[in-house]
């Protein structure tokens, strides 16, 4: 399968620039996988598609203020977008500006611009915009003087109240971008589920380099997926396989939250190691024997699954996402549960129906 399947024209002026006032009134595209039906509702609409029993499982990561502006000692304006803690003050991280090599040593500017005191150095030159950065101390307790909410690059506008870029679960820090499928939730609307019977879970994978990174390579199979930090705790993992075996559907709102699903549900099949490689054979059909629903694990760890048309779900049923990039790997796995026909299908039409698309745009829900 080619990357260029998953490639679609977006207008420019749909991708939304700032969430709307109030979180819950996105609209939601409602896709009927099996028949391809397509249905335009509003989000408040969701609970007329959930049963009482059914088990809906977030991501409860939390967006820390991983931007971070400088300038190098000899001059040049620097940008950080910290991925990953390596240890102590050493970090992975996306970089912006010329000639950041090996050596290129870095002042930190603080929130408002003014210097902030703290150096960094690159210690390290990785794939493409990727350097290991060591900064002179830990950055933990500075992030909040010295950092700036990361939002993405498509997003042009200055976020008045960066609560918005956070879901109203959050809880864990960890993510360099939000699980943009849980922002259209509020509290009132969460309580509403409850009062429907539908029950609540939180799984966590910390957002890392993949949602930046784009499927640059023709042949789909080609793209090795970061790994990302993800836990599904024995707790959860109960309850949900509960609520599975009492013939509740478990739905997964966002992509993060699919792919720990999967995983944990990978894990009690007894699959260890790499999990690109089982999706890969999902693809080419090698695991048609496979029971069509495994129960989830519990696990705390990396997870490197890359879900792709072929991949065979044993755990989720339904899923809520927002509209994504095209070629991106988000959009390749929303592919793998509904269809590439039938996504495709919906894009085109949220385009034709003025949706508005990306982080901050409306959502699908594909049942």
């Amino acid at each position: 399968m080619k990357t260029r399947d998953f490639d679609y024209h977006l207008p420019k002026e749909q991708i939304a620039q700032q969430p709307l006032p109030q979180r819950d009134a996105s609209r939601l595209l409602v896709l009927h996988k099996e028949s391809g039906q397509i249905e335009h509702r509003v989000f408040t609409d969701l609970q007329a598609y959930l049963d009482p029993g059914d088990i809906m499982v977030v991501n409860d990561s939390r967006v820390f203020p991983a931007r971070l502006y400088g300038r190098k000692v000899t001059g040049g304006r620097v940008e950080l977008l910290l991925l990953e803690r390596i240890d102590g003050g050493r970090w992975k991280a996306l970089v912006g500006g010329k000639r950041l090599t090996a050596g290129t040593r870095i002042l930190v500017d603080a929130s408002d611009g003014s210097q902030s005191g703290w150096t960094a150095e690159v210690t390290a030159v990785l794939e493409g915009p990727l350097r290991e950065i060591q900064f002179d101390r830990p950055l933990d307790e500075a992030l909040d003087r010295l950092g700036h909410t990361p939002l993405p690059p498509y997003i042009h506008e200055p976020l008045q109240d960066t609560e918005r870029y956070q879901t109203v679960y959050s809880r864990p820090v960890g993510s360099a971008a939000a699980p943009t499928a849980g922002l259209h939730f509020t509290g009132d609307s969460l309580i509403d589920l409850r009062n429907r019977g539908v029950l609540f879970e939180t799984s966590t994978l910390h957002v890392g380099l993949d949602t930046f990174k784009p499927v640059e390579v023709e042949q789909v199979h080609d793209h090795d997926i970061h790994s990302e930090w993800a836990r599904l705790t024995p707790q959860s993992a109960r309850r949900i396989n509960e609520a599975k075996l009492a013939g509740g559907r478990l739905v997964a709102v966002g992509t993060t939250a699919v792919r720990t699903l999967e995983t944990g549900a990978l894990r009690s099949a007894g699959i260890k190691g790499t999990l690109q490689t089982i999706s890969r054979r999902d693809a080419e059909g090698e695991t048609r024997n496979l029971c069509p629903w495994k129960p989830v694990s519990a696990f705390e760890g990396t997870t490197d699954l890359f879900i792709v048309p072929g991949y065979k779900f044993r755990a989720v049923d339904i899923m809520i996402t927002n509209f994504h990039l095209p070629k991106s790997s988000l959009i390749m796995l929303v592919a793998a549960f509904a269809g590439l026909d039938n996504t495709l299908r919906a894009y085109e039409t949220a385009i034709v129906e003025n949706y508005r698309f990306y982080s901050f745009g409306d959502a699908m829900l594909i049942i």
